[in-house]
């Protein structure tokens, strides 16, 4: 596998450093890193990179996505991490849209992928459910067809920020009747239908991020339906291929390593700084390899994709070791921290705060990080895909 960057690459990376420089202000990097965000704050370089035309590289050329190839995505990737440039949501880019434009009508793509593209309208995920997370094929939201309607009713929770969302696409039970994975149906619902109400979660580390998203006689219309009727599952496949792909995460990961790096320079132990001391830095080390190792499963990934091969289960391999290195560098940098990585411990109120301001924050990070490796289908679920696609078990 060749690794090195044409003369016509190394330009396109210098395009979008300099398009990052000037247009990712640090208003933009500190709201990406704050509690409570508002959705002007989440949106705002989804806007930026909307007028560059950049915001869906992965979206064909005819509904808005830039044309790029895999490499220069790679690229594009690499730049957006190493200047800490905040995250798009996946939501609607990465999640809903492809599902649209790959098995929706003419009237759906028209109707919906331009603002999804503009970031007019914000979508969320009606996946999991009480008790139908990971086993995904028993969620129990119904949806009742009464003449060019859908009566829905039911419930999902996790939804990850549905408090600013306008819209929701759902999986829902259209036929009971049927085993399980044959009578789901993929609906999009308008957040603002009589009879949707959303309760918060708050999270250990503080934060409303998630939902309870709760259906009570909610009237969508059969327009809103994706594909054919109890088809659901194989466009929720496909979503579900996208989205373990990309919570890979590799290039957020080697910027977050850099981090932990400094971090353990800072600290000391007995004196000495601690990312010197042989316990500490062979953790470090070990991450690294096993991240180098990802690096070159994505990259074997995207040489796959440029030759138009779909990804399959290389996504669950991606899925499983991107969430554990991300896990373990969360928990390398509190341990790197010591005491004042303890939730609350450095507080003094007002925003107030002793200790290193690397510190400030880290615990929440830590917590958060624990569902890495449920959403997306949980790694156990991971490695079951694995089990019996690769190894025929």
């Amino acid at each position: 596998m060749n690794l090195s960057f044409s003369p016509e690459e190394e330009a396109f990376r210098q395009e979008v450093r300099g398009f990052i420089a000037r247009a990712c202000t640090p208003e933009m990097r500190r709201a990406q890193e704050g509690e409570g965000r508002s959705k002007e704050s989440y949106l705002a370089w989804h806007k930026t990179l909307y007028k560059q035309g950049w915001v869906a590289p992965q979206w064909p050329t005819q509904y808005g996505g830039t044309g790029w190839n895999v490499t220069q995505r790679y690229i594009f990737n690499e730049e957006t991490a190493r200047a800490e440039a905040p995250t798009t949501l996946p939501f609607g880019l990465s999640m809903v849209g492809p599902v649209i434009f790959t098995y929706g009508n003419e009237e759906q793509k028209k109707k919906y992928l331009p603002r999804i593209l503009s970031g007019e309208d914000w979508w969320c995920q009606g996946y999991s459910e009480p008790g139908a997370g990971s086993d995904l094929a028993n969620l129990r939201t119904r949806a009742v067809r009464e003449g060019d309607h859908y009566i829905v009713n039911g419930q999902k929770t996790w939804t990850t920020l549905a408090q600013y969302a306008d819209w929701i696409f759902c999986l829902v039970r259209t036929d009971p009747n049927v085993k399980p994975q044959e009578g789901i149906s993929f609906l999009l619902i308008d957040m603002k239908t009589p009879g949707i109400t959303v309760k918060p979660i708050i999270v250990l580390g503080g934060i409303h991020e998630v939902n309870e998203v709760f259906f009570d006689n909610v009237k969508v219309p059969v327009e809103n339906r994706i594909g054919e009727e109890n088809k659901g599952w194989t466009y929720a496949k496909f979503l579900l291929v996208n989205e373990r792909s990309g919570i890979a995460g590799v290039a957020r990961s080697k910027k977050a390593i850099e981090r932990l790096r400094e971090i353990a320079g800072a600290e000391t132990v007995d004196g000495s700084p601690l990312i010197e001391t042989d316990s500490f830095s062979r953790k470090i080390a070990q991450l690294e390899i096993d991240l180098a190792a990802l690096e070159f499963t994505e990259l074997r990934t995207l040489a796959a994709e440029s030759k138009g091969q779909m990804a399959g289960p290389e996504s669950s391999i991606l899925k499983i070791k991107g969430t554990e290195v991300q896990q373990r560098i969360t928990e390398l940098t509190v341990e790197a921290i010591g005491y004042y990585g303890y939730p609350d411990v450095h507080s003094l109120g007002d925003n107030e705060y002793v200790g290193p301001d690397y510190a400030n924050g880290e615990a929440g990070h830590y917590f958060n990080m624990r569902k890495a490796s449920i959403y997306g289908g949980s790694n156990e679920i991971q490695h079951n895909i694995i089990a019996k696609a690769v190894l025929g078990l």
